[in-house]
């Protein structure tokens, strides 16, 4: 029953990763993710099932829209394959458990954030708070131990990527910072430090190889939510042995 129930998120993971690029690419720009339906944005065709299964169709198509031929852009497919492995290694981890609604509630509100962050290098607040109110409540019902840290967590979070903006003088987006608060609340205090620590690394190494590629000056903005969404998911699921590791080796 396992191998089943796991092919099943899987398939969800990918059903919600395509409406997840929706709400990424949509709410940032203020529009309906109802109205109008699904379309190429260059030739306005309305997109058909054969369109719209995700990854599939990706394939299928050869990644370009079936009616004017522009590509479509890897982001898409990416993610739909991103959020059901995630569901599926979350269900895997966590069974059918109260912390599993934690982990599939915080799986979505990462991917959505780098979809947005990836097209417009922005982290709309309305995402953010559509998904700390429920997780505030599960938070509730699943606490972290001791219960409190999910509160220090969550103004730890907030706190120390508000002083690197202003020390940085605007160099951390108020996105960012208020990202923060929700993974804090979520992880809890050490490994929300941990989550900046590898957000750090991670967004260091994308930024040389992506300034190396594309031959633009440092002072070129890089999104850096993709860089914190990889580094939470690590710490929510590897937090307590990564930390646990380190201070096995130096202490």
């Amino acid at each position: 029953m396992t191998i089943i129930y796991m092919f099943l998120f899987f398939l969800y993971g990918l059903i919600f990763g395509s409406f997840f690029n929706v709400v990424g690419l949509r709410i940032p720009k203020k529009e309906s993710i109802v109205h109008p339906p699904s379309h190429c944005t260059i030739c306005d065709r309305r997109l058909t099932i054969k369109d719209l299964v995700p990854v599939f169709s990706y394939v299928f198509l050869k990644g370009k829209c079936r009616g004017c031929g522009t590509k479509i852009h890897w982001v898409y497919p990416v993610m739909e394959l991103v959020t059901g492995l995630l569901f599926t290694f979350a269900y895997y981890q966590l069974g059918f458990t109260l912390e599993l609604a934690v982990a599939l509630l915080f799986i979505s509100l990462l991917v959505i954030i780098t979809v947005s962050d990836i097209a417009y290098m922005l982290i709309p607040d309305k995402i953010l708070v559509f998904f700390l109110i429920p997780l505030i409540v599960l938070r509730v019902f699943v606490p972290l131990s001791p219960w409190w840290d999910s509160i220090i967590g969550a103004f730890v979070g907030f706190g120390v990527l508000f002083l690197i903006a202003v020390v940085s003088k605007g160099g951390m987006g108020g996105g960012d910072i208020k990202l923060f608060f929700v993974i804090g609340l979520v992880l809890g205090s050490i490994p929300t430090l941990l989550t900046l620590f590898l957000a750090s690394i991670i967004g260091t190494v994308v930024g040389i190889i992506s300034l190396r590629r594309t031959k633009q000056g440092r002072k070129t903005p890089i999104p850096f939510g993709p860089s914190i969404a990889l580094a939470a998911i690590v710490s929510y699921f590897y937090g307590e042995m990564l930390v646990d590791w380190y201070v096995n080796l130096f202490f």
